[in-house]
């Protein structure tokens, strides 16, 4: 044990930990605590459940973010606690005792590194909710069969995570897969989280679909929005969406609704088309529509404004590129996110939902980002 320096880690540990409480804004956590416990205790609160279920998930939050900011804290003294408890002890007890603090350590550094990344999500609207939608690219056959991929991968993340998913929308393709498909990840800071992995995904693998074994080369796009709230929710005039009604089907075409239930809603200036399936009726669904129709309006029109900021300030480099990720399983087994240049070789544990690794090097890519061209 005498090889790890407990001084040297202990010490890094709380300049870390100062770093992060330094721009949390500990009294404004506090402040949105109390008041949101205030909400939260209004004998009127569950009149409106789903303003009462907003108010209880933001208090659950904000109480957990402070919890961990101060929990970490009182971690790291105990840590250090340990290490002198263990020059008093008999030799077999204080290897013990170092055995654990170094455990201690190392997890308080991993945390340490979590909390990091949850602090640079100070985008405007990163503290919402997510809405997803994967589209099949170029590729045929293989690129539906990767859209579901990807479908089953981000459901995957969110469940080891705990976050709930509400699949909104699924549109089959012919022969397998997925055409489209949108549904929405319902946590704080979904959408920071998950606004990295917007852009086009590519996949290479012998593809399953050749009878001749050849290597296939596909793509699928994911595309990332904020869930609006009422607070935010832009009027939309009636004379500018058109609503189409059909019936809700399966995969093969198969019929799975025998009332025209699902709803496809154009916003008639953009040209944006938003189709809803999966909720039980017409309401819901066109209720379901107009909220990420709204979401997608609101994106467009921030992008509007960037895109004008970007003209004056003479910045004419995107700063996403469209290939974002390659997943390649054949010849070899890789996974590269090509703007950070984060790779795994574990592709099964990639597919199976470990996004985590590449989604925090993702947002540290992008503050960086950001950091440059305010500078």
């Amino acid at each position: 044990m005498a090889s790890f320096d407990f001084s040297a880690e202990i010490k890094d540990l709380r300049s870390i930990y100062a770093s992060i409480v330094a721009v949390s804004d500990l009294e404004g956590i506090k402040c949105a605590l109390e008041d949101l416990s205030q909400q939260a205790s209004a004998p009127e609160l569950w009149d409106d459940p789903e303003h009462a279920q907003r108010v209880t998930s933001a208090l659950s939050h904000k109480q957990a973010e402070l919890n961990r900011l101060t929990s970490l804290a009182s971690r790291i003294d105990d840590v250090e606690v340990m290490v002198e408890l263990a020059q008093t002890e008999d030799e077999s007890s204080a290897e013990d005792l170092l055995a654990e603090a170094e455990a201690e350590c190392k997890e308080l550094r991993k945390k340490l590194d979590e909390l990091e990344v949850l602090v640079l999500l100070s985008g405007e609207y990163d503290q919402r909710e997510a809405v997803v939608t994967i589209r099949s690219g170029a590729g045929g056959v293989d690129a539906a069969d990767f859209a579901e991929m990807l479908l089953r991968m981000y459901l995957r993340w969110a469940e080891k995570n705990g976050y709930p998913t509400k699949v909104l929308d699924t549109s089959y393709a012919e022969e397998a897969g997925l055409k489209s498909v949108t549904f929405e990840v319902n946590a704080p800071y979904a959408f920071g989280r998950l606004s990295v992995e917007a852009g086009t995904h590519r996949l290479v693998r012998i593809s399953p679909f050749d009878n001749q074994g050849r290597r296939q080369t596909s793509f699928a796009a994911v595309e990332v929005i904020p869930l609006i709230e009422q607070t935010d929710a832009l009027e939309i005039p009636e004379s500018e969406i058109k609503v189409d009604v059909f019936r809700s089907s399966g995969p093969g075409g198969q019929s799975v609704n025998t009332t025209d239930s699902a709803v496809r809603m154009t916003h008639i200036p953009t040209g944006i088309v938003v189709s809803m399936q999966n909720e039980k009726s017409q309401i819901q669904n066109r209720a379901a529509a107009l909220r990420v129709l709204q979401s997608r309006l609101l994106m467009l029109h921030q992008e509007q404004e960037d895109a004008k900021k970007k003209e004056l300030a003479g910045d004419i480099k995107a700063s996403w590129g469209d290939q974002m990720r390659s997943y390649v399983l054949h010849p070899y087994q890789m996974v590269k996110d090509l703007r950070t240049g984060y790779e795994e070789g574990n592709t099964s544990s990639v597919l199976d939902g470990g996004l985590n690794r590449f989604i925090e090097e993702g947002i540290r890519w992008r503050a960086s980002g950001r950091r440059v061209n305010e500078g």
